[in-house]
């Protein structure tokens, strides 16, 4: 597929207006849901074969969410789409003013591995309902849904309105030399600043849906039992390769051995004696991944899990403790099913511990303290979290989604995901019948005026 091309006839076909109508849009976004449907087998035995994910994983974390998504947009976009009237102000009396929500027009979206299917489509499902078209970019770094996603999507989507372009690093390159209307980029910070780049050279506005480590705050008053089974789900959810899962604990110094105790039963609970054998836990999606996740055990003792095996790339659900401030899985964001625990004193030692490191895309917090509860929300900048709970504030789409900071830019999710991918146009319509003259030269004996006016 060329680059150019596909991007030129994108481009034509936006300009044509066949993409603007909300019947159009709606009736596409109604083919999607059905096309998910049909070949929702296709996508489970594609991620299984990627990295061995259960089917209820992948119906709950990916599928679900997607119809979830396109089921919103469809109940709301005949009124996304609507004039908003705003009010005059008293220097244009008399006048109206409204806003109306444009599509920019051709959209890259360029998705990661982790949740291939997911964070590919669901995406395209603000940018169909803000009337644009698309050019989806999947994770090499799972070719079978990569392969399920292009080879779908080009049976039921006419590559000038929804294109998939599979490869690797060159084809990502390759379609950041194209002049899109907005990129939209989820994965790493590293990879983030190499779009953010690209897009500078035409000026195209992004939105980088990136990392970070997310921190978890467990303090004194916390349920320790409901807490435990409820970080350990997020967690280890996905083996852990998830970008708002829990990258580390903080726990109040006096509960730890007891919180400790609570997540080793929740996982024995989950997964059984050898999450190896258990069909709900799936693997590391490369050996590079898997590599890198193995130098993190050297980093502090194991207090629970641990084993691995290279040929299955599977590593158990591991907490570690006595972990070094300045170990580096404490530096980089760990995406894998390693669970650091650290201990604090005072609320205050917490905030200060989280406020050294980049702004995280996630924040949770577990306490029954109203008082430590405002405190952290008020003391910590984040992207988005939850009080006594973890992951799952993703699931409303009344929440905005993103990050900030070296955790991304730009939001979706719902509502949101139709603004991200729409300009808001701003028009004031004034009438011909009446002009005051006040406003033109000479302007002798007029400032007076206009500074109690503006003042």
């Amino acid at each position: 597929m060329n680059p150019v091309e596909l991007v030129k006839r994108q481009k034509a076909y936006f300009r044509s207006g066949a993409t603007k109508s909300v019947e159009f849009r709606m009736k596409q976004l109604e083919l999607l849901k059905e096309v998910i449907t049909k070949h929702e087998q296709d996508f489970v035995d594609a991620i299984f074969k990627d990295f061995r994910k259960p089917e209820f994983e992948t119906y709950a974390t990916e599928i679900g969410i997607i119809h979830d998504e396109i089921n919103y947009a469809l109940k709301n976009l005949e009124n996304w789409t609507k004039k908003q009237r705003v009010s005059g102000s008293l220097v244009n009396f008399p006048s109206k003013n409204y806003t109306v929500a444009e599509p920019y027009g051709s959209v890259l979206i360029i998705a990661p591995w982790n949740y291939p299917v997911q964070l590919a489509l669901l995406p395209v499902v603000g940018a169909v309902a803000a009337g644009n078209t698309v050019v989806i970019k999947p994770s090499e770094l799972t070719p079978n849904t990569s392969s399920a996603i292009a080879g779908i999507m080009s049976t039921y989507f006419q590559d000038k309105f929804i294109a998939v372009a599979e490869g690797g690093v060159e084809v990502n390159q390759k379609l950041l030399e194209q002049e899109f209307d907005y990129i939209f980029f989820t994965g790493s910070t590293r990879v983030g600043k190499i779009v953010m780049k690209a897009a500078a050279e035409y000026l195209t506005p992004v939105t980088l849906e990136l990392g970070g480590k997310s921190p978890c705050i467990v303090d004194k008053s916390a349920n320790l039992e409901i807490s435990a089974r409820r970080i350990a789900w997020g967690k280890f959810l996905n083996a852990g390769q998830t970008c708002v899962a829990p990258d580390y604990i903080l726990v109040q110094e006096n509960s730890k051995n007891d919180l400790l105790k609570h997540l080793k039963s929740a996982i024995w609970d989950f997964y059984g004696e050898d999450p190896g054998e258990s069909p709900d836990y799936p693997r590391i999606v490369n050996e590079d991944h898997f590599n890198r996740l193995m130098g993190y055990l050297k980093e502090g003792s194991v207090f629970y899990g641990g084993q691995s095996d290279k040929k299955e790339r599977y590593i158990s659900p591991t907490i570690l403790t006595d972990i070094e401030p300045n170990a580096s899985v404490m530096e980089e964001e760990i995406f894998g099913p390693i669970l650091p625990v650290l201990t604090f004193k005072e609320i205050e030692e917490a905030i200060d511990i989280i406020n050294k490191k980049p702004k995280p895309l996630a924040f949770y917090v577990f306490t029954e303290d109203d008082k430590n509860e405002s405190l952290l929300m008020e003391s910590c900048s984040f992207g988005g979290g939850a009080v006594n709970d973890v992951v799952a504030h993703l699931g409303n789409p009344n929440l905005p989604f993103g990050g900030i900071g070296n955790s991304g830019m730009g939001a979706y999710h719902g509502k949101t995901s139709f603004d991200t991918f729409s300009h808001t146009k701003s028009i004031m319509k004034k009438t011909s019948w009446l002009d005051i003259p006040f406003r033109y030269a000479p302007y002798e004996g007029k400032l007076k005026w206009i500074k109690k006016i503006l003042k």
